[in-house]
């Protein structure tokens, strides 16, 4: 009996284990709720980006400085622009449509108490008939353990104030995503906890069904309210901080100080495309993650809290959007390839990877599970990050803050991304490097192939 092929034992033990960490329940919680709470944020990101790169009178790209200077041309001086009506009502307009940005990036956390709390009940207790009561305690608890306490400082003011009996806002954003998601799930497990152990008032039979339902609720609801006013006291009382304040402090704040690390950003943008290579979305893996650490950067980026470099905004903008994932390798096979099949799916792949779709080529060629191509498929989404990383760390970019849908056409997204033509130019530049890499491995394809299927006459 023949040993088995040490590669093959390998893919096998990769994708099983692969397969078994993406099909955790806890990260497809995770990965579902952050999703959902995504499309608030593309929104905001639509507004972010008509707002800041069309509309803004001064920076913008169409009127503003560092753009078209349509507006200096209208009014004859960058002064009398800038003075204008029609400057002063894009400016309107403009901060009009940023209120956008707070009814859904100022709001991130609180977004995510809803939307993660009812997948928690969904996915761990699908015979519960009552999810939005859970996600109901869930919001509740999420209050309770809020600061209702904040100091603010006055313009000309030497000493801050302190305000009691107002919610402090901050913990609605990105810095109570962690909060949000502990006090989510303990809600929703203690809630139904009871209910499944039928610690409930029950109801004659004649009463409405709609009101029976509210009163079964009563006891477990009472007991999680209960747990969470225990909690919040036990806190206040030892360390004189809230559960979110403490969260922030303990796991939030190390978590992000980790993803910013070029450590974790090489470990993400290496292990992407291998997941990819070997047939495993990265998403159900790295989505979580990514929804806990990037994806905070980029709300905070947007609303101009920060200048993160990494960022899932970034990561799009360099790898998916750059065409290094999709448009790289087809470019290769159409100009390198002697192989009549390979062109074929090169000319069929071209019009989805001109929009950054690259399964026409990793499944047609194929490249997924092809051990020819796993080099330049892997090694191409970290040489595209770091390209970009590096064209932002010399300043010839600033870290990306525009949300762009990444179905924008490679060199448009980059102007997109960055509002000037900088963006292009990277853009370019990785497009063009990345496309290198793929070309001396079509070129081995067309010699290792050459006897497997028709080749065009070489010239």
């Amino acid at each position: 009996m023949s040993k088995k092929n040490p590669w093959s034992n390998f893919q096998q033990n990769f994708t099983r284990i692969a397969g078994k960490i993406a099909a955790n329940k806890l990260l497809l919680t995770l990965r579902d709720s952050f999703v959902l709470v995504a499309s608030t944020t593309m929104i905001a990101g639509f507004a972010l980006l008509i707002q800041n790169v069309i509309l803004d009178p001064t920076n913008g790209l169409i009127f503003g400085q560092q753009g078209l200077h349509i507006g200096q041309l209208i009014a004859g001086s960058e002064k009398a622009w800038e003075a204008s009506g029609l400057a002063q009502g894009l400016t309107n307009v403009s901060n009009l449509i940023g209120l956008v940005s707070e009814g859904s990036l100022s709001i991130f956390a609180l977004l995510l108490v809803i939307i993660f709390s009812y997948e928690f009940s969904r996915k761990y207790f699908p015979k519960s008939k009552e999810h939005l009561t859970s996600v109901l305690y869930a919001v509740g608890a999420f209050f309770i353990c809020l600061p209702w306490h904040f100091s603010y400082t006055p313009t000309g003011a030497k000493k801050p104030i302190d305000i009691l009996n107002y919610v402090d806002t901050t913990y609605f954003g990105t810095q109570g995503v962690f909060a949000a998601l502990l006090i989510s799930a303990v809600a929703v497990f203690i809630y139904n906890y009871f209910m499944q152990r039928n610690i409930t008032i029950k109801m004659p039979e004649s009463v409405p069904p709609a009101v029976a339902r509210s009163f079964e609720s009563l006891v477990p609801g009472l007991i999680t309210m209960a747990f969470f006013i225990i909690v919040t006291g036990i806190s206040t009382s030892l360390t004189t901080e809230t559960l979110p304040e403490l969260l922030l402090t303990v796991l939030q704040q190390p978590a992000m100080a980790v993803a910013k690390t070029g450590l974790f950003a090489f470990v993400a943008m290496f292990t992407w495309p291998l997941l990819q290579w070997f047939g495993i979305h990265p998403t159900s893996i790295w989505g979580p993650i990514f929804g806990l650490t990037w994806n905070i950067n980029d709300t905070q980026n947007m609303l101009g809290q920060a200048h993160h470099i990494f960022s899932t905004l970034f990561m799009n903008f360099t790898v998916t959007a750059s065409g290094s994932f999709s448009l790289a390798p087809v470019l290769a096979i159409l100009f390198f390839s002697n192989r009549i099949a390979a062109k074929k799916i090169g000319k069929i792949a071209i019009m989805p990877a001109l929009f950054n779709i690259s399964e026409p080529i990793t499944f047609g060629l194929p490249i997924i599970m092809n051990p020819l191509y796993i080099v330049p498929f892997v090694c191409a989404t970290p040489v595209a990050f770091y390209i970009g990383y590096f064209f932002t760390k010399i300043g010839f970019i600033a870290p990306i803050a525009n949300n762009v849908p990444w179905t924008v056409p490679t060199l448009l997204s980059g102007l997109l991304y960055t509002g000037n033509i900088n963006g292009v130019i990277v853009q370019a530049v990785i497009l063009i490097v990345t496309t290198a890499i793929y070309i001396p491995f079509v070129k081995m394809d067309n010699k290792i192939n050459a006897d497997n299927g028709a080749m065009l006459d070489a010239e």
